[in-house]
């Protein structure tokens, strides 16, 4: 199975992942760590990427993710906030990926980033993540302003339910 936690930046994708891999040992990747020297280089000077940008680190994504469901799955951290981006994501059957959708106000997002240190996104371009975030209808969507803890374990509440009942989450 794998797990993809996704929403804009300073939402709580990394620290959800990381957790959620710990408590269903799984192992654990950050989108981030996969994006081309470029990409970085542009997000740090306050520069949105644009699709064209995205495109070839969301594939390589793609050949990760298969490579690791092989391997008995994962927990990806990738904001994937376009449902294109979350099309190209998909290389493997859509019911062996459970989303998990982080949203909530801009405000609390925006004071979550004053507090980064040593993130190369650059703090002005949450405007332009929430412009083009397509919140999907399908998934299981959280609230940011639970703690990491609480979405975690209801995450992992779900997950067991349907484990349970022997079907896909």
């Amino acid at each position: 199975m794998i797990f993809i936690v996704s929403g804009v930046s300073g939402s709580g994708k990394s620290t959800v992942g990381a957790l959620l891999s710990e408590k269903l040992g799984l192992p654990f990747y950050d989108a981030d760590d996969f994006h081309p020297k470029s990409n970085i280089e542009k997000m740090a000077s306050g520069t949105p990427l644009n699709d064209k940008d995205r495109v070839s680190w969301l594939r390589q994504l793609s050949l990760e993710i298969i490579e690791w469901e092989g391997n008995g799955g994962a927990v990806l951290a990738c904001s994937a906030l376009k449902e294109f981006y979350r099309q190209i994501l998909i290389p493997i059957p859509p019911e062996k990926i459970t989303w998990i959708i982080l949203h909530g106000p801009k405000e609390v997002i925006a004071e979550r980033m004053k507090k980064r240190k040593d993130h190369f996104f650059n703090a002005n371009l949450l405007d332009s993540q929430f412009e083009i975030f397509e919140i999907p209808n399908y998934g299981w969507h959280f609230n940011i302003e639970d703690t990491s803890e609480d979405i975690v374990d209801r995450i992992v509440e779900k997950y067991e339910l349907c484990a349970k009942k022997n079907r896909t989450p």
